[in-house]
């Protein structure tokens, strides 16, 4: 039985070498070549997100206004599907990240769907 092989760049990989050769094709094809080291266990992917999220403060501090302005509707109804609409969100920007994995992130997806024209103009609207 013969080993199945992936054709990348015009040359055959090994099947073990499928996963960490296609982020570094990828990236040659959009004209980079990988410089940054790519180790992120669970344990720090699930840190680093939680307190960029800071869920115990943002929660806190919008209590008043929900019940001020919503009542317990908003708070009960509200928040999750607003978490549901946000949750959406970051999986677009994940589908985008897989296209374009570059350390630009937003400035340079933004550039790169916009085009030639309007891209620098989105690009530098994204930054500011």
């Amino acid at each position: 039985m013969e080993t199945p092989r992936m054709l990348v760049d015009g040359g055959y990989v090994a099947p073990y070498h499928r996963l960490s050769d296609s982020d570094d094709s990828r990236l040659s094809q959009l004209g980079y070549k990988q410089e940054l080291s790519r180790s992120l266990s669970a344990i720090a992917n699930f840190s680093v997100t939680f307190s960029i999220i800071s869920i115990l403060t943002g929660i806190t501090t919008l209590y008043s206004q929900g019940l001020t302005f919503g009542g317990p509707v908003t708070m009960v109804y509200g928040w999750p599907i607003v978490g549901l609409m946000t949750f959406i969100v970051g999986l677009s920007l994940a589908e985008i990240c897989s296209a374009y994995p570059t350390s630009g992130g937003l400035y340079y997806w933004s550039a790169k769907l916009c085009g030639n024209d309007w891209g620098p103009f989105a690009s530098w609207i994204t930054g500011w």
